[in-house]
């Protein structure tokens, strides 16, 4: 099996007939992280839907190939199951539906396999005691009540309990103060290193990033993929901001 897991070759996106994206191309590797870095309205969030399938997000041209296999025109759940997994800025609630009812039907839809109570109930303990996250909100509606930062340790708890391949992160660090950063960030690395899962990291901050080995950094401007380099970009981002990067967009 190829260690190349997801291809985005040459992707242009339509949202509501304006184009968004522009010929964009990346290649992750299994267990690699890649970040997808930009200024506000850049674009990066619809890459995230995009790859997800959100039938908004009309690709007009390019290919997306997971493991090998054309998913270009797949829907929602065909991806999920096999295995992609998208975290969202604002994560939804869900009232009548409880966190824990919602995780084992979503894991048994992911595996397709029926899961043996204990079994899921121990792992999802595990997961919970992992995140900081009390054990009684397994049997609350899932989000409804929760603060900003519960939701995001929510979207972590979903990452572990599914366990996807590749999973793109959309802003999770946003809202979060520094403990809980340090949670989340927790929860990313225990995903890499038990599951050697891929990740996507799309965020105009750093926060998240600091405890994370980075492999291949990505500067979206105006929808185009203007630079590619290492971690150190990250830092050259920091330092720099993304002004040299419009400029060049911009030619």
């Amino acid at each position: 099996m190829s260690d190349k897991l997801l291809q985005i070759k040459n992707l242009d996106v339509r949202v509501e007939e304006k184009d968004i994206l522009h010929r964009v191309d990346m290649d992750i590797q299994r267990g690699e992280t890649h970040v997808l870095m930009g200024p506000n309205g850049a674009g990066k969030s619809t890459l995230g839907f995009a790859l997800m399938g959100n039938p908004k997000y009309q690709i007009t041209s390019g290919q997306i190939l997971l493991d090998g296999e054309d998913i270009t025109d797949a829907a929602v759940d065909a991806r999920a199951k096999a295995g992609l997994f998208l975290s969202f800025q604002e994560p939804l609630e869900v009232p009548g539906l409880t966190l824990e009812s919602f995780l084992r039907s979503a894991v048994q839809q992911r595996t397709g396999k029926r899961l043996r109570l204990w079994d899921f109930k121990k792992k999802l303990e595990k997961a919970m005691e992992l995140l900081q996250i009390d054990k009684s909100y397994a049997s609350r509606d899932l989000n409804v009540g929760f603060s900003g930062g519960e939701k995001k340790k929510i979207e972590i708890l979903q990452l572990l309990m599914f366990e996807p391949k590749l999973a793109i992160l959309d802003e999770t660090d946003s809202g979060l103060d520094v403990d809980a950063v340090r949670v989340v960030s927790e929860g990313i690395r225990i995903f890499q290193k038990e599951q050697d899962g891929a990740l996507l990291v799309i965020t105009h901050s750093t926060k998240i990033l600091e405890s994370l080995k980075v492999d291949h950094t990505h500067v979206m401007v105006d929808g185009h993929i203007v630079a590619v380099g290492d971690g150190n970009l990250v830092d050259q981002i920091n330092s720099d901001g993304y002004e040299s990067f419009m400029e060049t967009a911009g030619q």
